[in-house]
């Protein structure tokens, strides 16, 4: 299925327009564009502009305001809590983060967990907001339940990402971004867009056998744990999706495990829901709270250069760092565009049509 090349600034263009036309301020509106388009710099597609439609949906079914009154329901010197009042998680996270930064500034780490927010685009960005700082970063969040756990039939825990971002010295910085299931469920997403089958170990069906149909979540099938089954590990993701969960939910306040709200607009919200919206949970850790930062710089460039130096087995190049990747195709697509496919295109040019916002893709 062909791709097209949209350059970069006229997705941001058209997406901080179309923010600013359902009620974002200016300064939400580009928070929440640049959030979102990061995605697609990095090559995180599933959770860039592909989404934008998506999250229209959930304002137009009023369940993400444009306008939120974020505020601290909960701190100490160095954790807070945030209620996001149902706000875009892509404005909601950012403002969480600036408050484990401004924590760890102070004190030394800060620890922020979020009640009541939205889907927050891809973990990284907000991790990666501390390496300026001179700061590790860490971003998590949980989301809808579309994953078996171990040995389960029932579709308990989200895809729950987990972003840890590392400042090096004259090295880029460490930056492991990574679902805690075996593909993201946006991954799954392009799958079925492009009419391929998923790779064995992605998806189980309903009874929990193993499947490739990347549509067999719309038959009562479920996403897999990271490790895919018990022999390759799959207890381990499922117990890293289970971090996530308590330390974003039920440690906010949010909701958790099989009562996350769903981010498609049209699937009911799941009933007994015990808690307030998606729950998110930041950390800061300023270098200078454990060493002085000049020497750990150093000693991470040391790091990265003998992982990235490492001998190789036959048919690569190099031992990929956590990063390498995105940053790579982050240079290359801000100039040479964002690869859509036509129907995300489609989905583009229809919210042109229904906003009345010039939009030329093709």
């Amino acid at each position: 299925m062909a791709e097209t090349l949209v350059p970069y600034e006229t997705l941001v263009s058209f997406t901080r327009q179309l923010f600013e036309s359902i009620g974002c301020s200016k300064e939400d509106a580009e928070t929440a564009t640049t959030v979102l388009l990061s995605a697609d710099l990095r090559g995180i597609d599933s959770h860039g502009i592909a989404r934008l439609s998506g999250y229209i949906r959930l304002w137009e079914a009023g369940r993400v305001k444009a306008n939120p009154s974020l505020r601290i329901i909960h701190e100490t010197p160095s954790t807070a809590v945030v209620d996001g009042d149902s706000g875009l998680g892509l404005v909601v996270a950012p403002y969480a983060m600036q408050i484990a930064i401004r924590k760890a500034a102070a004190v030394g780490t800060g620890w922020v967990s979020v009640q009541n927010s939205n889907h927050y685009g891809i973990a990284g960005w907000h991790a990666m907001m501390a390496l300026e700082q001179e700061m590790i970063g860490i971003s998590m969040t949980n989301a809808s339940a579309l994953v078996a756990p171990t040995f389960s039939a029932e579709r308990l825990l989200g895809t729950n990402p987990i972003c840890v971002a590392i400042p090096a010295g004259e090295e880029p910085a460490f930056v492991a971004d990574m679902a805690t299931t075996t593909a993201a469920n946006g991954k799954l997403e392009i799958l079925q867009r492009k009419n391929l089958e998923a790779p064995i170990g992605w998806i189980q069906d309903a009874e929990g056998n193993p499947t490739s149909d990347a549509h067999a979540l719309k038959t009562g099938g479920a996403l897999l744990p990271l490790g895919g089954d018990r022999e390759h590990g799959s207890h381990k993701g499922y117990a890293l999706g289970a971090i996530v969960d308590i330390f974003s939910a039920v440690l906010s306040g949010a909701n958790y495990g099989p009562w996350v709200p769903p981010f498609p607009a049209y699937v009911p919200m799941p009933t007994g829901m015990p808690g307030k919206g998606i729950g998110h949970f930041f950390g800061a850790m300023r270098i200078d709270a454990f060493r002085p930062a000049a020497e750990f710089k150093k000693d991470m460039d040391q790091w990265i250069r003998r992982f990235r130096g490492a001998k190789t087995v036959e048919g690569a190049d190099s031992v990929l760092v956590p990063g390498d990747p995105e940053r790579e195709l982050e240079a290359i697509r801000k100039t040479a565009g964002i690869p859509l496919l036509p129907a995300v295109i489609d989905d583009l040019q229809s919210l042109a049509q229904k906003f009345s916002i010039p939009l030329r893709l093709v």
